[in-house]
């Protein structure tokens, strides 16, 4: 107990977003992404499981109650298995569920993540995906970009606010349906 009070008296966090802010960022990401695919017809989002999965949730709900799309094909992609560390560590790993109950076979594709840091996992999303077809265009949209931590090139094509953290520091994204509160932290040790 006392190492724990220890740790966490020698982490300190402060906020990057907040409830209203993270609202906003939604709004124009949505907008982002009407004006790119407007009816959404030949256009998939995909959240990426686990934590981008309410982000895409969100999205797609502004994007259905506010400005009236009628149908967007929303799934989910587990990408635990697909990932370079996978069973390099003794840590057990949870797979999610993956949802796609559409084809991705020349449609564009949108990844939605919450944070977008090494690259790793996205680059995970693209061998996975490649199971359910091939998209004819692939997007990525995520909520926060560490712009100095990525070991891939990769770029988001949609982001809702750049960080620049070093890699001490993490980045905390808390949601409503999960975390009880709309937050994004920036947690150092």
């Amino acid at each position: 107990m006392w190492a724990i009070a220890l740790a966490a008296k020698h982490m300190s966090q402060r906020v990057l977003l907040t409830s209203k802010e993270i609202n906003i960022i939604l709004h124009r990401l949505a907008c982002q992404l009407l004006e790119n695919h407007l009816d959404f017809n030949n256009t998939a989002l995909i959240g990426i499981q686990p934590r981008g999965v309410y982000l895409a949730e969100r999205l797609t709900k502004i994007l259905q109650e506010e400005y009236k799309v009628k149908a967007i094909d929303l799934g989910f992609l587990d990408i635990t298995f697909y990932r370079d560390d996978f069973g390099r560590s003794d840590k057990t790993l949870k797979a999610n569920t993956t949802k796609i109950n559409f084809l991705v076979e020349d449609r564009n594709v949108v990844f939605i993540d919450d944070v977008l840091y090494t690259g790793r996992s996205i680059r995970a999303a693209l061998t996975a995906i490649q199971s359910f077809g091939r998209p004819s265009d692939i997007e990525l949209l995520t909520l926060i970009d560490r712009r100095f931590s990525r070991h891939l090139p990769i770029q988001p094509n949609y982001r809702g606010r750049q960080v620049d953290a070093i890699n001490e520091e993490k980045v905390k994204v808390m949601w409503k349906e999960n975390d009880g509160k709309d937050i994004v932290y920036l947690v150092s040790k």
